[in-house]
């Protein structure tokens, strides 16, 4: 017969905003910080944290191979660039959620030139996985898309 679970020791863990742990892998124009992970809270399948970006500034190319994010963003403006070449692109602000699937070529800029962008992140797997990509023909004309989901398209 197994024993009871130890809630106590167990149950819920509450992470303050000022351990957050900055020991994780970086992007270049970016800060991120591990708040929920195996080592902070004991998740087993979730990563959580923050990410950063200073005004006018944007992160380099890159992926976070198989696991799933979600952004949302706290403040500021979020520009997305995604694909091959960085041919798409979609912007939002505060309390807009954006969706990154699997081994999705992806930048994040900050549209604004005075302030900083602010995110909570998170990610399906506890793996830190950051990799960079040198895309040497990136599209110099994006195209704006305007997609909501499958069921609120955008005029």
């Amino acid at each position: 017969m197994a024993a009871a679970p130890d809630w106590r020791l167990d149950g819920v863990r509450i992470v303050h905003g000022d351990e957050l742990d900055p020991n994780t892998p970086q992007t270049a124009g970016m800060t991120r910080a591990a708040a929920i992970d195996a080592a902070r809270a004991g998740a087993e399948k979730l990563w959580a944290g923050t990410v950063d970006i200073h005004p006018d500034a944007k992160t380099g190319a890159h992926h976070h191979g198989a696991v799933e994010s979600v952004i949302y963003v706290v403040s500021g403006r979020a520009r997305m660039r995604w694909g091959e070449r960085l041919e798409f692109t979609a912007e939002a602000g505060p309390g807009d959620f954006i969706f990154v699937p699997p081994y999705v070529p992806h930048q994040e800029i900050n549209a604004s030139p005075d302030e900083e962008l602010s995110c909570v992140v998170v990610r399906s797997g506890q793996e830190p996985v950051v990799v960079n990509l040198d895309l040497p023909d990136v599209e110099p004309n994006p195209e704006q898309v305007h997609w909501v989901d499958d069921i609120h398209r955008a005029p």
